[in-house]
């Protein structure tokens, strides 16, 4: 588990092909790798990975074919500024929201404005998404817990504080960008518990309980 807090940014060293997936080599500074272990999970950009080989300044993964197909991971490139956010221990801080690292979709920034010192940004998101992001609800974007200021159809505005702008790689979105979706928790597990054929947990009883 992640909690959309970013601790580090990084940048991917080499990019190898192997026979259909890929492995990625990550580098960063400001992470004390000589305490982590072969099989840590390390998201990368909101992709939970696992290390298969530590260095004295970062981690080497093996990234599936499925994770390239739902995320934004294959159009990385030796150079690429990545977000990096290892899996949190149990008596931590959680200071965004819970996150799996398990992403969900990729979705497009459509606009990118200014809003006094913060960025505005539009992201765009396929419609079958769209019904997990709710305004003022969160939403993991690339890694990073946000709260959603506007939805309008599967359009969702956010605003990026300048200290978010700086320690992550959201600073550097322009209109067009790719990025990795994860929604909340809490709205995927809520749609499954909600049986609509009466056998379960349903959309009435939330109602006449105050949960809908």
């Amino acid at each position: 588990m992640f909690t959309g807090i970013i601790k580090a940014m990084g940048r991917i060293e080499g990019l190898e092909k192997r026979e259909g997936d890929v492995r990625l080599s990550v580098r960063a500074d400001g992470l004390p790798w000589s305490e982590y272990d072969i099989g840590e999970s390390i998201a990368v950009n909101g992709v939970c990975l696992t290390a298969v080989a530590l260095h004295g300044d970062g981690f080497d993964t093996d990234v599936s074919v499925e994770t390239l197909d739902v995320t934004a991971l294959g159009a990385l490139e030796p150079g690429s500024a990545v977000n990096l956010e290892p899996s949190i221990s149990l008596g931590e801080r959680l200071g965004g929201h819970l996150v799996s690292g398990h992403v969900d979709c990729t979705g497009k920034v459509l606009a990118r404005d200014t809003d006094a010192r913060s960025i505005r940004l539009a992201i765009e998101i396929p419609q079958e998404y769209a019904r997990y992001v709710a305004k003022k609800g969160s939403v993991c974007v690339d890694g990073v817990s946000l709260t959603v200021n506007e939805v309008s159809g599967n359009i969702f505005e956010l605003n990026i504080i300048p200290h978010t702008a700086e320690v992550t790689i959201m600073g550097d979105y322009v209109e067009g960008t790719v990025v990795n979706i994860e929604v909340d928790l809490l709205a995927r597990y809520l749609e499954r518990l909600i049986d609509q054929d009466g056998d379960g947990l349903s959309l009435e009883f939330l109602k006449a309980h105050g949960y809908a």
